[in-house]
């Protein structure tokens, strides 16, 4: 894996955004793909075809994130592990984000830190204290009491394909993202053990986020409606929880299996930017 995903993620390293997601179908991912880069440039560090992207999620013994998600409590996080790349490569010297995403009302907070896997392992899986740099010291003990005090333990993973897009000219700071054959599983957590995955949302089906820093263009969300893409709140951590048996399916966790119907948004007001955006 191009060491660009993991400098990237380095660099971002703490952000807030707002986060929109919807579903699309497969058959019209080519008209959404053309459309966006009309307006918008592939990542650079996105590869023809988009990059795998498999993250562990870590809980209480009671699912306690998995319910604040649910619930719709404005303030919930959760603690995750992340890989770029192929998980099948990956060695313990491999780079990995250990990463608390956190929703404060609509806003999400993301802040983490690149480790080699092994020393994530064993930060989070055994207990052990690791070196930082002063600046990451909050963070890292923040993450250390979490772990322990709510003993928290591998859950679930989610992993699936990933392409991105990001704004140019008038629209920095907007990012598009495609996730393709989202998958899961519930056991065998080393991400090169090649164990079986479970489709944790039906594969006809891919996941698009617009992540904004403060507005969502106008002509975005009116690509969506044209495609028919009506909001959803689809957690793929609940989905993988749910898929497995582990707690009881909720209608706020798998609205996946049923498209929404019409061409509303239904993205609020405050979020959308009516500015008209030049193409060139």
């Amino acid at each position: 894996m191009d060491n660009g995903y993991q400098q990237t993620a380095s660099r971002l390293h703490a952000f807030n955004r707002y986060e929109i997601k919807y579903f699309v179908d497969e058959m019209k991912v080519p008209e959404l793909r053309r459309e966006l880069a009309a307006r918008m440039d592939s990542d650079p560090h996105s590869p023809h075809g988009g990059y795998p992207v498999t993250s562990l999620y870590y809980d209480t013994a009671d699912l306690r994130f998995y319910w604040e998600k649910i619930e719709g409590l404005k303030f919930r996080r959760k603690v995750r592990m992340r890989l770029y790349g192929d998980p099948a490569e990956c060695t313990d010297g491999t780079p990995v984000q250990v990463e608390i995403k956190q929703r404060v009302n609509r806003v999400t907070q993301k802040r983490r830190i690149a480790l080699p896997y092994a020393r994530a392992r064993r930060w989070l899986d055994g207990r052990e204290d690791i070196e930082c740099d002063a600046s990451q010291r909050p963070f890292v003990h923040e993450v250390s009491a979490l772990v322990g005090n709510l003993d928290l333990r591998p859950i679930v993973t989610t992993g699936y394909l990933r392409e991105a897009f990001v704004g140019r000219d008038a629209d920095l700071g907007l990012r598009v993202t495609i996730d393709h054959k989202v998958h899961g599983r519930d056991r065998d957590f080393h991400f090169a053990s090649g164990a079986k995955n479970r489709f944790i949302i039906p594969p006809k089906l891919a996941i698009v986020e617009l992540k904004a820093n403060e507005r969502v263009p106008y002509w975005a969300t009116d690509l969506t409606a044209r495609l028919d893409m009506s909001v959803v709140r689809v957690s793929k951590y609940c989905q993988s929880v749910q898929a497995f048996g582990l707690a009881p399916r909720s209608r706020l966790g798998s609205p996946e299996l049923i498209l929404p119907a019409g061409s509303d948004t239904g993205v609020p007001d405050d979020l959308l930017r009516t500015t008209p955006v030049s193409t060139h």
